[in-house]
């Protein structure tokens, strides 16, 4: 039995949530599930947005599915629960997949990987303001130890998954200490992959390749606050936020969930697009060892967006409810 640590959080996290247990639940594998709080709305409750309690429970769970959480006025005491989450549990790699959907919004023959580090770089939190309030400092934190993983990561999913190529993308010609780090430890470890070629590349020169072909690429590795910017970026051309997953990997904790917001303005109107939450189902099923279920899953949603049969934001015309309605019907 797996045991899966349910995380709603805000806004429309609950809603997709529910709606992807709905799906695991009509799957034949037998599940266990806690719900465990995060976000602002458990901030209101217990003083903490992300409580020791759930970090205990998705330290000991087979794996967690994360809905959303909502970022507040600048209060006192608050941090952002996404991020001490990843660092707590050293979920050093997220994990984003792009791939096209059968949707006019969606550009055909794209499926890319970006492997981005996930516990260090710009989002290390370490900032402090300086020169009575003129000056604000943040420190970009790059590790041997964290660009290894993190590339290793890359070039192990890259021939696992049979793909050739892993693009390292930095920015050396400028940061030359920080990117430099990283560049060099992935030239080192991209010798112990013959059968992956790496291509290096500058982060505004991929930036401009996502827009003018992204069909080229099948694995991009890069520090953290590009790889978030470069994975927004690259979901749109096949779909966008809505149908957008994610995972966040460590070595004994693993998280998956939707990349949109808690979407406040969608709560309780039954339009919220619950596609990505079911991929990130997918994902999870993936890391637990059930890929044909996985498979199964995908190809479920695949042809509900095929044939229409999605939320208003795909141009379809039925409610979350509905649409989970359809996916387990086609399961």
């Amino acid at each position: 039995m797996n045991k899966i640590c349910l995380l709603p959080g805000d806004g429309i996290g609950p809603e997709v949530i529910a709606s992807a247990r709905e799906v695991l639940t009509a799957l034949p594998i037998q599940w266990d599930f806690i719900e465990c709080g995060i976000g602002y709305g458990e901030y209101q409750r217990s003083g903490s947005p992300l409580p020791d309690s759930t970090i205990h429970e998705i330290r000991h769970a087979d794996a967690a599915l994360f809905g959303a959480v909502t970022t507040p006025p600048d209060i006192p005491n608050y941090f952002s629960p996404v991020v001490r989450m990843r660092q707590s549990l050293d979920l050093y790699a997220n994990l984003r997949p792009t791939r096209s959907i059968p949707h006019p919004s969606s550009r055909a023959g794209i499926d890319l990987l970006i492997v981005r580090e996930n516990t260090e770089g710009l989002y290390s939190g370490i900032e402090r303001v300086e020169e009575d309030g003129d000056r604000a400092v943040t420190e970009r934190v790059i590790t041997r130890k964290g660009s290894e993983r993190i590339v290793r990561k890359a070039f192990d999913t890259a021939r696992q998954t049979g793909r050739k190529t892993v693009h390292v993308v930095h920015k050396a010609n400028v940061l030359r200490q920080t990117c430099g780090l990283f560049r060099s430890v992935a030239l080192e470890v991209a010798k112990e992959y013959p059968d992956i070629t790496m291509q290096e590349m500058l982060v505004d020169t991929c930036a401009m390749e996502l827009v003018r072909a992204p069909e080229q690429f099948e694995v991009i590795v890069t520090t953290n606050l590009f790889g978030d910017i470069l994975s927004d970026e690259a979901c749109m051309f096949v779909g966008g936020l809505g149908v957008a997953a994610s995972g966040n990997i460590g070595v004994d904790a693993a998280v998956f969930e939707p990349v949109h917001g808690s979407a406040p303005n969608l709560v309780g109107t039954g339009k919220a697009n619950p596609t990505a939450t079911f991929l990130a189902a997918a994902m999870m099923l993936d890391y637990l060892g059930e890929k044909e279920q996985a498979t199964c899953l995908r190809n479920a949603i695949g042809v509900c967006i095929s044939s229409g049969q999605v939320t208003p934001d795909l141009g379809g015309s039925l409610t979350t409810s509905q649409m989970t309605e359809k996916v387990i019907q086609r399961l």
